[in-house]
């Protein structure tokens, strides 16, 4: 069994098109292949600045960005809240980031790895959080309250889609630790909007956001530049968890995120830089949104394949997708995106629900 701090490998999937036999193999470009080490920063364009945070898991970094503001240099994203991350920021902010002066502190979205060390740096910059009022809320909601996900209706849930009771116990506690590891927010937020305009330092980024993997996750595109910063929407070489929840069991994120790739791809150009929140900055927009598309497509397929045997459980088909044996951290991902894809498919009439003996079961809609 892996072991918790590797849920990544599981929440973040890797992609090889030419495995899977899709048809966009063109090679992205890439024009910082070698990322900077632990401690070390990069300019990967005027102004704009690429620092690595490290991870205590199998996807065992996340990359923040300094971007040159007026009297100063605003910070994108964090990292979670724990001893070596607030150890990576100790030696950047005392080595090249020395004598650097903050302006405020951009979050991408509300998952740990990257709002998670946000009220700790705002604090002791003094300096303004800006977030989406879903970023924000979810954060307080979720990682800040201690036992929104250990309440009955996330058992329940689990239960109702094929778990056994013991693994619905060990999921709906064990399985969420990651979500709180997160440093209390600043009492105030400044809001993000898809629309608005934020200006750093005299350059004008376009305030996008994208939804699937983390609702309203904010991203910034500087026209001027064709530089996107991407957070987890659009990574080059893994897709990011796509998830249904108890919230909302009927929730289709896979349609939302398959729609906000579209979206990109229509109103981007091909050769945009995109710096995305995993990984190396790439060029190929255009070909990695749709060689994500035709993953889920490729998973789609194979849940079908599953069903066309007979009716099963979100549970019964979490093995069809994710091969290897999974602890309750990553069992946790990996049903909530099992369930996204089966969602997809019943908003899209593939599938339909059918229920047995007090259980969800899927079937092949006729």
């Amino acid at each position: 069994m892996l072991g918790a701090t590797d849920w990544k490998d599981v929440s973040l999937r890797r992609l090889d098109p030419e495995a899977m036999g899709l048809a966009h193999r063109d090679a992205l470009d890439f024009p910082f292949p070698e990322p900077p080490a632990p401690g070390e920063v990069r300019e990967v364009a005027p102004g704009i600045i690429w620092a690595r945070i490290p991870l205590p898991f199998r996807l065992d970094h996340v990359n923040v960005y300094l971007i040159e503001d007026d009297d100063g240099w605003a910070i994108l994203d964090t990292g979670i809240a724990h001893d070596s991350t607030r150890a990576a920021w100790e030696a950047l902010l005392s080595g090249p980031l020395a004598g650097w002066r903050f302006t405020k502190v951009v979050i991408t979205h509300y998952h740990p790895d990257h709002i998670g060390l946000a009220g700790w740096l705002c604090e002791r910059f003094e300096v303004p959080l800006l977030t989406s009022q879903t970023s924000y809320l979810g954060c307080i909601n979720i990682s800040l309250d201690p036992g929104a996900l250990e309440a009955q209706h996330y058992r329940d849930f689990y239960l109702r889609h094929g778990m056994t009771s013991e693994t619905a116990q060990l999921v709906s506690t064990q399985g969420h630790g990651y979500l709180r590891m997160v440093m209390p927010l600043p009492p105030t937020f400044r809001r993000m909007v898809a629309g608005d305009e934020l200006v750093l330092g005299g350059r004008r980024f376009d305030v996008l956001s994208g939804d699937g993997h983390a609702p309203e996750q904010i991203m910034l595109y500087s026209p001027d530049d064709r530089i996107l910063l991407a957070a987890d929407q659009v990574i080059a070489k893994i897709s990011p968890n796509i998830s249904v929840w108890a919230v909302e069991p009927d929730g289709d994120p896979l349609g939302l995120y398959l729609r906000s790739l579209g979206a990109l791809e229509r109103s981007l150009p091909e050769d945009t830089l995109v710096l995305p929140g995993h990984q190396l900055p790439f060029r190929g927009l255009h070909r990695r949104c749709r060689e994500l598309a035709d993953h889920h497509g490729v998973r789609c397929r194979l849940i079908a394949d599953a069903c066309s045997a007979g009716p099963r459980t979100v549970a019964d088909l979490v093995p069809v997708l994710f091969r290897r044996e999974l602890d309750p951290h990553q069992l946790s991902f990996a049903f909530s995106e099992t369930h996204a894809h089966v969602n997809h498919m019943v908003r899209r009439g593939e599938l339909a629900w059918r229920e047995e003996a007090g259980m969800h079961k899927l079937v092949l809609a006729r």
